[in-house]
């Protein structure tokens, strides 16, 4: 009898307009797992505290994120989640609530990126916004499980790499060091 699979947990990050929902939701066809956009999991007092052009500070955003977190950790066969995870302290957040939780930073430049944010019109962050998500992203670290990729290419062909390049590590680590990142290749935690 064959062991198990481990089931999928990824989380689409980067800053508003890097196509985290796009992107998101095309990688959950292609693992075959439930999408979650977690911005349809902000609470009314950020998405208005949002739409006015303020941005979150961490005391809005820690419950929202236990919240995408539990939300992940509950999807039975796995899942895609679409969520900014700007900074390292946000990621560890949703890694304690999803065990075995792999990354993919969807990157681009200033100029790219506030191009897509001038062209939506169907979101609740301005474009004013985006400065502010610049200044907070605090890239992947070397012990983070993930990958990076350019949104120059087009969303089709982020999911495809996404879902050849993303591979499934132990459900849990064997110790508590999370898993270690390279930008070419997702690794799991070296045990002991």
């Amino acid at each position: 009898m064959s062991a198990p699979t481990p089931v999928m947990r990824v989380v689409v990050m980067g800053v508003s307009g890097s196509g985290k929902s796009t992107v998101g939701s095309l990688l959950a066809r292609r693992l075959g797992v439930e999408f979650i956009d977690a911005d349809g999991l902000h609470p009314a007092t950020n998405v208005a505290k949002m739409a006015a052009g303020t941005p979150l500070d961490d005391a809005d955003r820690e419950p929202w994120l236990r919240d995408v977190a539990r939300e992940l950790a509950a999807a039975r066969g796995g899942a895609v989640v679409a969520c900014s995870a700007l900074r390292r302290r946000y990621r560890d957040t949703l890694r304690r609530g999803v065990p075995g939780l792999v990354l993919v930073h969807l990157v681009g430049t200033r100029t790219q990126l506030a191009a897509r944010l001038g062209a939506r019109l169907d979101h609740f962050m301005p474009a004013s916004l985006l400065d502010t998500q610049l200044a907070a992203l605090e890239p992947l670290q070397e012990d983070e499980a993930g990958i990076v990729l350019d949104i120059r290419q087009p969303p089709d062909a982020l999911a495809d790499e996404a879902a050849r390049r993303v591979r499934v590590p132990s459900p849990e680590p064997a110790t508590p060091l999370p898993p270690r990142c390279d930008h070419a290749q997702v690794r799991p935690a070296a045990a002991g």
